[in-house]
């Protein structure tokens, strides 16, 4: 599908084996990746996660090569179906096939409620809500031009925010720019830091006994 937004665009198309995702899977993780350690896991441990704003599912699939069982959300029916071809091809391939198969699956529908009805208790929760806009910033990439032309702005983010903090059984992290402020002016228990990102944690027990 092209977006009558951006007419001179080739469609998107999700591949789980092959290029920069598959570079992330061989290399990603070498050392630990900032993502890995703000989901918590750890030697012997691997959560169990709910990505309740999949997208294009890059972070999702990062997660399940390094063990842990996700579980996919997203809402928008054009960017869940890409997902869903791209699980289907991802399936049939030798050499990610069956992790593929036994650590991803995908829920087309609105987080707010989908949560509710996830096939795991989710010990973590992770969001990565459209970012806020940007005065003065480079122009995104294709796809990611496409999926915010698609997808459009976050505005339920709070909401959602707090349908997670309510479902989660060990912690919420939340993916934000690193200019951004914290989603729903709620300060973490920690963040993790990289050069253009950060994840806001929040200890699911913390939070309720605020």
């Amino acid at each position: 599908m092209i977006d009558q937004s951006y007419p001179n665009m080739t469609p998107v198309v999700i591949d789980f084996v092959s290029g920069k995702t598959a570079y992330r899977r061989k290399y990603g993780h070498s050392g630990g990746e900032a993502i890995s350690r703000a989901v918590g896991i750890k030697k012997g441990h691997r959560p169990h996660i709910v990505d309740a704003t999949a997208g294009l599912g890059r972070d999702a699939f990062v997660l399940a090569t390094l063990g842990c069982q996700v579980h996919m959300i997203e809402r928008s029916e054009v960017v869940a179906g890409w997902l869903d071809d791209a699980l289907c091809r991802a399936m049939h391939d030798k050499k990610i096939g069956a992790l593929i198969t036994e650590k991803l699956s995908l829920t087309c529908g609105d987080s707010r409620a989908a949560l509710l009805y996830v096939p795991f208790e989710p010990e973590v929760i992770y969001l990565d809500p459209m970012f806020p806009h940007r005065e003065k910033s480079a122009l995104v990439k294709k796809d990611m031009r496409m999926l915010q032309a698609i997808v459009g702005a976050d505005d339920d983010a709070d909401e959602l925010f707090n349908v997670a903090l309510s479902v989660a059984i060990q912690r919420v992290v939340v993916k934000r720019p690193a200019y951004a402020g914290f989603l729903a002016d709620r300060n973490p228990q920690a963040s993790i830091k990289t050069k253009k990102h950060r994840f806001d944690i929040y200890l699911v027990r913390a939070v309720r006994h605020v």
